[in-house]
Protein backbone atom coordinates (compact mmCIF):
# COMPACT_ATOMS: atom_id res chain seq x y z
CA UNK A 1 0.00 0.00 0.00
CA UNK A 2 1.62 3.15 -1.20
CA UNK A 3 2.32 6.27 1.91
CA UNK A 4 -0.40 8.28 2.46
CA UNK A 5 -0.56 12.45 1.69
CA UNK A 6 -0.91 12.55 5.76
CA UNK A 7 2.66 10.80 5.66
CA UNK A 8 3.89 12.57 2.72
CA UNK A 9 3.27 16.20 3.74
CA UNK A 10 0.30 16.37 1.57
CA UNK A 11 2.37 16.50 -1.86
CA UNK A 12 1.61 14.61 -4.79
CA UNK A 13 4.65 13.20 -6.27
CA UNK A 14 5.11 11.82 -9.85
CA UNK A 15 7.30 9.38 -10.72
CA UNK A 16 8.08 10.95 -14.09
CA UNK A 17 5.72 9.21 -16.43
CA UNK A 18 3.71 11.66 -18.74
CA UNK A 19 0.26 11.80 -16.86
CA UNK A 20 1.37 8.82 -14.38
CA UNK A 21 0.99 8.99 -10.63
CA UNK A 22 2.90 7.30 -8.07
CA UNK A 23 -0.31 6.65 -6.46
CA UNK A 24 0.11 9.21 -3.71
CA UNK A 25 -2.74 11.71 -3.53
CA UNK A 26 -3.25 14.76 -1.59
CA UNK A 27 -6.14 14.99 0.78
CA UNK A 28 -7.71 18.50 -0.21
CA UNK A 29 -6.19 19.99 2.37
CA UNK A 30 -3.82 22.72 1.38
CA UNK A 31 -0.23 22.79 2.91
CA UNK A 32 1.22 25.98 3.19
CA UNK A 33 5.03 26.72 2.35
CA UNK A 34 7.03 29.58 2.47
CA UNK A 35 10.78 30.14 2.69
CA UNK A 36 11.39 30.94 6.44
CA UNK A 37 14.77 31.76 6.89
CA UNK A 38 18.00 31.95 4.80
CA UNK A 39 21.40 31.05 6.61
CA UNK A 40 24.42 33.31 6.56
CA UNK A 41 27.72 32.16 7.67
CA UNK A 42 29.25 34.56 9.95
CA UNK A 43 32.46 34.49 11.77
CA UNK A 44 31.24 35.56 15.03
CA UNK A 45 27.44 35.84 15.99
CA UNK A 46 28.10 39.62 18.29
CA UNK A 47 29.89 41.32 14.73
CA UNK A 48 27.10 39.85 12.83
CA UNK A 49 24.13 41.09 15.21
CA UNK A 50 26.06 44.63 15.35
CA UNK A 51 26.36 45.07 11.77
CA UNK A 52 22.70 44.14 10.87
CA UNK A 53 21.05 45.44 13.53
CA UNK A 54 23.14 48.81 13.72
CA UNK A 55 24.18 49.43 10.19
CA UNK A 56 21.70 48.09 8.01
CA UNK A 57 19.01 48.50 10.68
CA UNK A 58 17.57 45.11 11.11
CA UNK A 59 15.60 43.60 14.25
CA UNK A 60 17.06 41.33 16.48
CA UNK A 61 13.79 38.54 15.91
CA UNK A 62 15.72 35.36 18.25
CA UNK A 63 19.01 34.54 19.85
CA UNK A 64 18.47 31.62 21.84
CA UNK A 65 21.38 29.18 23.16
CA UNK A 66 21.86 26.07 21.57
CA UNK A 67 24.61 24.60 23.77
CA UNK A 68 28.48 24.38 23.03
CA UNK A 69 28.77 27.81 21.98
CA UNK A 70 26.30 27.23 19.29
CA UNK A 71 23.23 30.11 18.86
CA UNK A 72 20.21 30.11 17.11
CA UNK A 73 20.38 34.03 15.95
CA UNK A 74 17.67 35.52 13.57
CA UNK A 75 17.56 38.88 12.10
CA UNK A 76 15.05 40.63 9.84
CA UNK A 77 14.30 44.18 8.07
CA UNK A 78 11.37 44.19 9.98
CA UNK A 79 9.69 42.08 13.23
CA UNK A 80 6.92 41.35 10.63
CA UNK A 81 9.19 40.15 7.74
CA UNK A 82 8.46 36.89 6.49
CA UNK A 83 11.63 35.62 5.99
CA UNK A 84 14.89 36.00 8.60
CA UNK A 85 18.55 35.71 7.89
CA UNK A 86 19.70 32.69 10.36
CA UNK A 87 23.15 33.64 11.34
CA UNK A 88 25.02 30.55 11.60
CA UNK A 89 28.48 30.69 12.96
CA UNK A 90 31.16 28.58 10.65
CA UNK A 91 32.74 25.98 12.51
CA UNK A 92 34.95 23.87 9.81
CA UNK A 93 37.44 25.14 7.72
CA UNK A 94 35.50 24.54 4.66
CA UNK A 95 32.53 26.66 5.89
CA UNK A 96 34.93 29.12 6.93
CA UNK A 97 36.39 29.53 3.94
CA UNK A 98 33.01 30.54 2.38
CA UNK A 99 32.40 33.47 4.53
CA UNK A 100 31.72 36.59 2.58
CA UNK A 101 31.43 34.28 -0.74
CA UNK A 102 28.44 32.71 -0.19
CA UNK A 103 27.56 33.21 -4.01
CA UNK A 104 31.05 32.76 -5.05
CA UNK A 105 31.42 36.86 -5.76
CA UNK A 106 27.57 37.22 -7.18
CA UNK A 107 24.94 39.26 -5.57
CA UNK A 108 23.42 37.09 -2.77
CA UNK A 109 20.57 38.78 -1.28
CA UNK A 110 18.07 41.62 -2.22
CA UNK A 111 16.67 44.39 0.54
CA UNK A 112 13.71 45.86 -1.10
CA UNK A 113 13.19 49.48 0.37
CA UNK A 114 10.09 51.92 0.11
CA UNK A 115 12.65 54.36 0.13
CA UNK A 116 15.88 54.33 -1.26
CA UNK A 117 17.36 57.98 -0.79
CA UNK A 118 17.02 57.26 3.16
CA UNK A 119 18.17 53.51 3.57
CA UNK A 120 21.69 54.34 1.09
CA UNK A 121 21.59 57.52 3.25
CA UNK A 122 21.95 55.99 6.64
CA UNK A 123 23.50 53.03 5.71
CA UNK A 124 26.32 54.94 4.41
CA UNK A 125 26.50 56.49 7.78
CA UNK A 126 26.82 53.51 9.80
CA UNK A 127 29.61 52.82 7.31
CA UNK A 128 27.93 50.32 4.75
CA UNK A 129 30.09 50.30 1.74
CA UNK A 130 28.24 50.33 -1.90
CA UNK A 131 29.96 49.16 -4.33
CA UNK A 132 28.52 51.83 -6.98
CA UNK A 133 26.20 54.48 -7.45
CA UNK A 134 22.50 54.19 -7.77
CA UNK A 135 21.35 53.15 -11.24
CA UNK A 136 17.87 52.58 -12.71
CA UNK A 137 16.66 49.45 -14.19
CA UNK A 138 13.34 48.35 -15.22
CA UNK A 139 12.71 46.92 -12.23
CA UNK A 140 13.50 50.14 -10.09
CA UNK A 141 16.43 52.20 -8.09
CA UNK A 142 19.37 50.08 -7.37
CA UNK A 143 22.73 49.78 -5.56
CA UNK A 144 24.94 46.93 -5.05
CA UNK A 145 26.43 47.00 -1.33
CA UNK A 146 28.69 44.83 0.88
CA UNK A 147 27.67 43.30 4.09
CA UNK A 148 30.94 42.68 7.24
CA UNK A 149 32.01 40.15 5.50
CA UNK A 150 31.70 40.84 1.34
CA UNK A 151 28.53 39.05 0.13
CA UNK A 152 26.90 41.20 -2.10
CA UNK A 153 23.53 42.69 -1.68
CA UNK A 154 21.33 44.51 -3.95
CA UNK A 155 19.63 47.40 -2.37
CA UNK A 156 16.30 48.15 -4.61
CA UNK A 157 13.34 50.55 -4.13
CA UNK A 158 10.95 48.69 -7.05
CA UNK A 159 9.22 50.42 -9.49
CA UNK A 160 5.74 51.73 -8.75
CA UNK A 161 3.15 49.02 -10.50
CA UNK A 162 1.47 50.72 -13.47
CA UNK A 163 -2.08 51.39 -12.44
CA UNK A 164 -4.91 48.96 -13.51
CA UNK A 165 -6.83 50.52 -16.64
CA UNK A 166 -11.03 50.37 -15.95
Amino acid sequence: MPPTAAATGGFLATDGRAGQSNGLRTTGASLTRRLAHVALLVRDYDEAIAFFTGCLGFCLIEDAPLGEGKRWIRVAPSQQSPISLLLARASTPEQKSCIGQQAAGRVFLFLHTDDFIRDQARMKAAGVRFLEDAREEAYGTVAVFEDLYGNKWDLIQPRAAPAAES
